[in-house]
C-alpha cells in the first residue's frame, strides 16, 4: 500500500522534465518526467532506498533524506512545507487507523468567536474547518450565497458542493481553482484518520473529478475568487484567513472585494433583506 508521501514524490517526479534541471536527453522514456535514478543520484541515496519510499515500503525517512529529496526536486518553500507535513502523517497513517473508530470533526463554535463573526457584519465572512464545512456565517456571507445552493443542506459544506452539485460549475467562475484548493485542504485537516475517512466518502459521490485531485498534492496559488452570483453581479474577492486555536480546528474567512465593481455589487447585494448571523448546528 502507497502512502501520500510516496505519491506525492512520485507525482512530483513524473512531472519534472529532465532538461528542466539540466539533465541530458537519454532518449525515450517508459514514463513521463524525471527517472527514478536521476532524482536518487541527485538525493544522495540509493535508488532501492527511493522504491521504497515511493511504494510506501518505508515510511519514515530522516528529515535529512527529505530535505535532500526537497532539494533534488526543486521544491519552493510551500511545496517543502507540504512534504514535511506528508513525510509525518505517512509515518502514522497505517491499517489500522482506518478500521477504528473516527472522531468527528468539531462542529461547535465557541460564543466569543461568534461575537467577533457579528462584529464583522455586513462583511461576508464564516467559520469552516479544513473539510469545508460551514459552521457559523454573516449575514453578508448569506446573501453573497443567495441563489447558489452553497447553504440549502442543513449542515453546508462547500467541498462537497463544489464536488457534486452541477450548480457548482456556474456559480464559481474558475471551478477548477476553487476544486484545487478545497482538494487540498483536505490534507490540512488535524486528523488524519477524519481525512481519510471524509476523502473515502466524497470519492464515493464525486468520483475520479475529486479522486484525480486529491492525489495531486499541487499547493494551489492564491489567486482572488471569482463568483457569477445568480443575481446577475459578477464578483471578484479577496480572501483573508485568520487560524483559531488548534483546539478549535477551525478558521475565520472573511471575503472582501477586489476591486470597485465588486465592491459596489456587493454594497447592492447587501441592501437586500437577510436573516442574520447564523451558528449551524
Amino acid at each position: 500500500m502507497g502512502t501520500p508521501l510516496g505519491d506525492y514524490i512520485r507525482a512530483k517526479r513524473d512531472s519534472i522534465q529532465p532538461e528542466s534541471l539540466g539533465l541530458p536527453d537519454r532518449g525515450p522514456r517508459r514514463t513521463p518526467g524525471l527517472r527514478r535514478t536521476d532524482l536518487a543520484l541527485r538525493a544522495g541515496i540509493s535508488v532501492e532506498y527511493l522504491t521504497r519510499i515511493e511504494q510506501g515500503r518505508d515510511r519514515n525517512p530522516s528529515p535529512a533524506v527529505v530535505n535532500a529529496l526537497a532539494d533534488a526536486l526543486g521544491l519552493d518553500a510551500t511545496e517543502r512545507e507540504h512534504l514535511r507535513y506528508l513525510t509525518k502523517i505517512s509515518g502514522s497513517l497505517c491499517v489500522s487507523h482506518r478500521d477504528r473508530a473516527v472522531a468527528p470533526p468539531n462542529r461547535q463554535v465557541r460564543a466569543s468567536v461568534l461575537e467577533m463573526l457579528r462584529l464583522l457584519e455586513p462583511a461576508a465572512a464564516y467559520i469552516t474547518n479544513r473539510f469545508g464545512d460551514v459552521l457559523a456565517y454573516t449575514n453578508g456571507f448569506e446573501r453573497l450565497m443567495a441563489g447558489s445552493g452553497v447553504l440549502e443542506a442543513a449542515q453546508p459544506n462547500l467541498t462537497r458542493y463544489v464536488f457534486t452539485d452541477p450548480r457548482a460549475h456556474d456559480f464559481f467562475a474558475d471551478w477548477d481553482q476553487a476544486a484545487d484548493e478545497l482538494a487540498f485542504d483536505l490534507w490540512l485537516a488535524p486528523s488524519v484518520e477524519s481525512s481519510e475517512q471524509f476523502r473515502r466518502a466524497l470519492e464515493a459521490d464525486a468520483g475520479a473529478q475529486f479522486a484525480r485531485r486529491r492525489d495531486r498534492h499541487v499547493p494551489p496559488p492564491q489567486l482572488p475568487l471569482r463568483l457569477n452570483h445568480p443575481a446577475g453581479e459578477q464578483l471578484r474577492l479577496l480572501r483573508e484567513r485568520l487560524e483559531l486555536p488548534h483546539a478549535d480546528a477551525q478558521q475565520l474567512v472573511v471575503l472582501l472585494p477586489a476591486d470597485d465593481t465588486t465592491a459596489r455589487a456587493m454594497a447592492r447585494l447587501h441592501h437586500r433583506d437577510g436573516g442574520g448571523l447564523r451558528a449551524v448546528s
